[in-house]
């Protein structure tokens, strides 16, 4: 096998926290990288939105993923000194507030389609990026230790950011069309 080397080492590595060398395609990798994108798509949606109510959470949402993303760095065959935790709270704290949305909106007696505004199709764009993020932590842990509370936030932050756009749609008057789609009786679907 022929390997390459770059100035920052072998082609296709990378070291996780503790220095472990895994490849770029390793589940450890895919796992934390997606979080990294889901971090993203949430500082996206947090820059664009200007009310605070909904601003402050999403603050904290990015702190918890990042705290979410060391946790999944981090080698577990190695000790890792130093690392933030990632509490019930946090998960509680996404109950509640989805909690409190919910009480604001109407029942939902059939599936949405994601967009309508701008503020809207950012939430969903987030939530499937962490719905893909909580797949990819789920295929980690099959094969190795991965806090299970984590893969228990990821699915209730999903929720949240489903419940979140939906207020939005509220906040900013926005329709919510639902599917299937009816045109004078008939399905559309």
């Amino acid at each position: 096998m022929v390997k390459i080397y770059t100035k920052g080492g072998d082609f296709g590595e990378t070291s996780l926290l503790n220095g472990t060398r895994v490849s770029k395609g390793h589940d450890r990798v895919e796992a934390y990288g997606t979080l990294d994108e889901l971090n993203a798509f949430i500082g996206l949606l947090r820059d664009h939105l200007k009310l605070e109510r909904y601003r402050a959470p999403l603050l904290r949402i990015q702190e918890n993923l990042f705290t979410a993303e060391a946790l999944i760095a981090a080698d577990p065959e190695k000790e890792v000194t130093g690392l933030p935790e990632l509490t019930e709270e946090e998960i509680l704290l996404l109950e509640k507030e989805i909690d409190l949305m919910t009480a604001e909106l109407p029942l939902l007696k059939s599936f949405i389609l994601p967009g309508g505004d701008p503020h809207v199709s950012r939430c969903h764009v987030a939530r499937t990026v962490c719905r893909r993020a909580e797949r990819a932590v789920i295929r980690l842990h099959k094969g190795s230790s991965v806090p299970p509370l984590l893969i228990r936030y990821l699915n209730r932050l999903s929720d949240y950011l489903f419940v979140l756009a939906r207020i939005l749609a509220k906040e900013f008057k926005s329709e919510e069309v639902t599917w299937p789609r009816k045109k004078q009786g008939k399905n559309l679907a």
